[in-house]
């Protein structure tokens, strides 16, 4: 559900902002101007669910799993990419994406939460013992 928001999201920034035109760093302020495209504003809702349900993920699982397990939406941005934007995807940027795949399914295979480690201490009290007089 994560990756999907966020892939979502993504396509409809692009799709807005190619609707928009070009911002170069002379005209920053037209950035402002393109808040008001309907595909742009509904990106931003969509990347804010995406926030949230990360922000909900990480309060659950570790990082180093939530992080990874996110990156599969580098696969639903280029499937979307090539077929809802008519991007052209180069071979080298599919075995990219294989790549991908394949570091999410290793990193699924682990426990989504690790208990942290226990540290013992070096020096223990010696016990007191009181002798009643």
């Amino acid at each position: 559900m994560v990756m999907c928001f966020g892939s979502t999201g993504d396509t409809l920034l692009k799709r807005g902002m190619a609707q928009f035109g070009a911002v170069d760093t002379h005209h920053l302020l037209r950035v402002v101007t393109a808040l008001g495209n309907p595909w742009i504003l509904t990106g931003i809702a969509c990347l804010t669910i995406f926030f949230a349900s990360y922000l909900t993920a990480l309060s659950w699982a570790d990082l180093s799993y939530v992080l990874p397990a996110t990156a599969l939406g580098y696969v639903v941005v280029t499937f979307l990419g090539k077929y809802l934007m008519h991007e052209n995807v180069t071979t080298l940027r599919w075995l990219g994406v294989a790549l991908i795949s394949c570091g999410v399914g290793w990193v699924t295979r682990g426990p989504a939460l690790t208990a942290p480690e226990r540290q013992e201490s070096r020096t223990r009290a010696p016990k007191e013992q009181h002798e009643i007089a």
